[in-house]
């Protein structure tokens, strides 16, 4: 009696520690679902606002989703059309999202961040205008401060501003190396050498120079 009251009891014990698993393992689910829908925490990736869907893809093939995306439904409901406004990815199969691009309304993208690095921090920053860029910003050092700005001009890189000694703050920006391209190359370079964010030394490329140099054709002598 004594021995068959024992294994009762000990079928009641590993009855309740299954069913506290078995809670335990749902509840987990429901937080990673729930974090999933809400995404790495710009709001345009956060699925659970009315009128937003969310896909998720494994494109590594290793049954595991390593690319999410967010979508809005807009317009009349006859008519209405889902539109990407978030693109989360993961590059190197480690469960963290590595590259995050944002897109407006109308599908053009307007940001993307991008861990570079794989540390859990965003060391390069991209602005969009009209689907354009017209700006990237790299942390090179990973120190966590930005020290490079590459302005773009119609899709092409017009000038950078590089903080070669580190100077920047999140509040101020302090290049000390200011670089301007032409035809994909750099023509000419400004660097500032004390300290006071003024040029002190400009260098130019010597065939971009000498073209600069040359006159103007006399166009009125040429009609004569």
């Amino acid at each position: 009696m004594t021995k068959h009251l024992f294994v009762l009891a000990l079928l009641a014990v590993c009855g309740c520690s299954a069913k506290a698993g078995v809670q335990l393992n749902t509840a987990e689910k429901a937080a990673a679902a729930e974090a999933s829908k809400k995404g790495t925490g710009d709001p345009r990736c956060d699925a659970t606002v009315v009128d937003r869907e969310v896909s998720e893809y494994d494109t590594s093939g290793d049954d595991v989703p390593d690319v999410r995306k967010v979508f809005v439904r807009l317009g009349d409901p006859a008519t209405s059309r889902l539109v990407l406004i978030c693109r989360e990815a993961d590059v190197n199969g480690d469960g963290k999202k590595d590259v995050i691009r944002i897109y407006d309304d109308e599908g053009r993208s307007l940001r993307e961040d991008v861990d570079r690095n794989f540390d859990g921090k965003i060391d390069q920053h991209t602005v969009f205008q009209h689907g354009q860029i017209v700006v990237h910003e790299y942390d090179d050092n990973f120190d966590g401060k930005v020290d490079t700005k590459i302005f773009y001009d119609n899709g092409k890189p017009l000038r950078a501003e590089k903080d070669m000694a580190g100077r920047s703050t999140a509040e101020q920006w302090r290049p000390d190396r200011w670089e301007y391209y032409d035809g994909g190359k750099t023509v000419r370079m400004g660097t500032d050498l004390d300290g006071d964010s003024r040029v002190d030394r400009w260098d130019r490329d010597a065939a971009w120079k000498k073209a600069q140099d040359q006159p103007a054709p006399d166009v009125a002598g040429s009609d004569s």
